[in-house]
This record gives structure tokens, C-alpha cells and sequence, in this order.
């Protein structure tokens, strides 16, 4: 018995200094952040005055630009969230397909598919930046758009992540109506849709993360048995109704996975977008987390930058506590 309960008081003490740690840097730093969101520290110089929930109803209800440049970047993430999940999970799985087919090159193909996942966003970014460059009329095409000129597309001139134009999808509906009646026109006000910019990012994310959506994809496939193939194959089925009807429900778990993943990514979105864009015309391109960088650094009100670190948190933890209690419940049931 003393035995054991050594080992349990050492145990115990290997983890002590980690518990204490992310105690201080993690969960202490969170509560000192919801902390001065309260305050009315404005400037350089700490203010910790109380204010209440002053800094959140001005980002939230508010009439300046504070709450128009929030919900844009709501706007901007439902729109880059969209886009990002649906290309890298079809081209996620596409290409796990086409790897688990067992192709020549495989070794080859899955390292290729996979190398920028270990690139960092700061360098995506910077190098998609060069790449859509749309150019000038003096100075002519350049970057992908010299290559569309190559091609005989010259006609084809997009401007990328300088476009200010947005796609409304919510302009002028019942429910922007609705909005109106009851006070919340201020929801209302980014017109709800996806700007030409965010296509650019999604373009630069998706090439960064499809490939680690393939290795999950893959791992996936692998873990099918064989028979169960086979025996559908005996019965008559064709690769598509086998990927139909025993990938795709088999694989459900890792697509939940995904989307999870990739949704908390892009909702904490800052280096792709800082890199490569910017906050783009008319906030085309910002989000949440450059918002919040840019109120608390550039600007100093650290009170209201720790107010959208805080709702940040808050939609973080919409995500994670779900999926986190989902695979919890699994794993007893299992």
C-alpha cells in the first residue's frame, strides 16, 4: 500500500508545475482579460475603473463604427468559414480517394499533398499576396493573372483581394426587414453576403489545409476493412455506391472532426489575413481577430479589445464544448 501511494504522490508532483503553469498562463490570463473588459482602461496608461458590460453593448449595440466593422467580420467568417469547409472537405476527400485506390507514387503524392500544411499561414500568405497581385493598367498583368493571359484568358482579369465588391445575400429581405422593426438594424448594416476578398483567402487556406483534410480522410479509409469492400463489390455495387454508402457514413466522425477544426481556425483567423490582405477595402477581408488586435495594440482600448477577445472565447467554446462532449459520450459508449 505505501507502495502505491508513493507512486500516486509522484504522479502527482510530475504534473504539479504543468497544472500550475497553464493554471497562471491560461485560465489566470483568460479571467484577467474578461477582467479588464469591465474597465474603462482606454490608453496607454491602465484605467481599471468598472464599467460593466459598457464595452460589450457598444461593440454589440452600439452606432459607430466599432459595431458596423464586428459584424462585418461576423459576415466575413460565415462567408470564409462556408467556403473554406465545403473546398477542403470535397478536395480533402477527393484526393484520400485517389491515394487509397493505392496509385503509383503514393509515398510521393501523399507528401506532395501534404507539404503545406507545414508551412506556416505567414508565409502562405505572403506568397499567395505575390500571386494574386492583380497589377496595373501601366505596368500590365502580373502573378496569376499573367497566367490567365498565357492561357488565352486575358479577358479574365480579376482583382482579387482589392475588390471591394460584395455578393449581398441578405439585402433587402424579410428578415434584414424584420430586423429593422424591432431595433436591431444594426445587425443589418454589413448587408449579409461574401466579398470578392474572402474568395481570395479561401483560395490561400484551402491549399494550406486540404491536404492535412486528406491525411485525416485517409486514415479514415484505411481503418474500413477490406472485406466489407469487398463483399459490397460481390453484391454488385460500384465504386460510387461504395463510396456512398460505406465511406461517407463510416467517415462521419472525421468530418464532424473537420469541421470543428477548420471552423475554430478560421473563427481565430489573424496571420493568413494580416499577411496577405490586410483589413482589405471597406473591411472586405478583416476579422475578429485583427479586430481585435488592431482595438487593443494600435488603437489602445485595451477594455473593448479584451471585450472582442472575450466573445471570441465565447464563440470558440461554441464550437470546441460540443464536439468535445460528443466525442466524450462516444468514447463512454464505447
Amino acid at each position: 500500500m505505501k507502495g502505491k501511494g508513493w507512486e500516486r504522490w509522484a504522479a502527482v508532483l510530475m504534473v504539479l508545475p504543468s497544472i500550475i503553469l497553464i493554471a497562471i498562463f491560461v485560465y489566470g490570463f483568460i479571467s484577467w482579460t474578461g477582467y479588464v473588459s469591465l474597465t474603462k482602461w482606454a490608453s496607454t496608461a491602465p484605467d481599471y475603473t468598472f464599467v460593466g458590460l459598457a464595452n460589450y453593448q457598444r461593440i454589440l449595440f452600439g452606432a459607430g463604427i466599432e459595431t458596423q466593422r464586428f459584424y462585418i467580420d461576423i459576415r466575413n467568417f460565415v462567408g470564409f468559414t462556408s467556403l473554406f469547409l465545403f473546398s477542403c472537405i470535397v478536395l480533402g476527400f477527393g484526393l484520400a480517394l485517389l491515394i487509397d485506390s493505392r496509385i503509383r507514387g503514393e509515398s510521393f503524392f501523399r507528401s506532395v499533398f501534404l507539404l503545406p500544411f507545414a508551412i506556416s499561414f505567414i508565409v502562405t500568405g505572403v506568397v499567395w499576396r505575390w500571386l494574386l497581385t492583380p497589377g496595373t493598367p501601366e505596368l500590365g498583368s502580373t502573378g496569376v493573372n499573367k497566367l490567365f493571359e498565357y492561357i488565352g484568358l486575358g479577358f479574365f482579369k480579376p482583382r482579387w483581394f482589392t475588390d471591394p465588391t460584395v455578393f449581398y445575400i441578405a439585402d433587402n429581405t424579410a428578415l434584414g426587414g424584420f430586423l429593422n422593426q424591432i431595433g436591431l438594424s444594426f445587425v443589418t448594416n454589413p448587408n449579409w453576403g461574401i466579398s470578392v476578398g474572402t474568395f481570395s483567402l479561401v483560395l490561400a487556406a484551402t491549399w494550406q489545409l486540404s491536404g492535412y483534410v486528406m491525411a485525416l480522410y485517409l486514415a479514415g479509409m484505411r481503418s474500413i476493412p477490406h472485406e466489407l469492400r469487398e463483399a459490397a463489390r460481390v453484391d454488385g455495387a460500384n465504386e460510387y455506391q461504395i463510396v456512398r454508402y460505406i465511406y461517407i457514413p463510416l467517415l462521419t466522425p472525421i468530418t464532424l472532426s473537420v469541421v470543428i477544426i477548420l471552423s475554430s481556425i478560421s473563427l481565430k483567423l489573424y496571420d493568413l489575413s494580416v499577411s496577405m490582405t490586410g483589413v482589405g477595402p471597406g473591411f472586405a477581408t478583416d476579422t475578429l481577430a485583427f479586430n481585435m488586435f488592431e482595438t487593443t495594440f494600435k488603437a489602445t482600448r485595451f477594455a473593448q479589445g479584451a471585450a472582442i477577445a472575450v466573445i471570441l472565447l465565447v464563440l470558440v467554446s461554441v464550437l470546441i464544448i460540443p464536439y468535445l462532449r460528443y466525442s466524450l459520450r462516444s468514447e463512454t459508449t464505447q
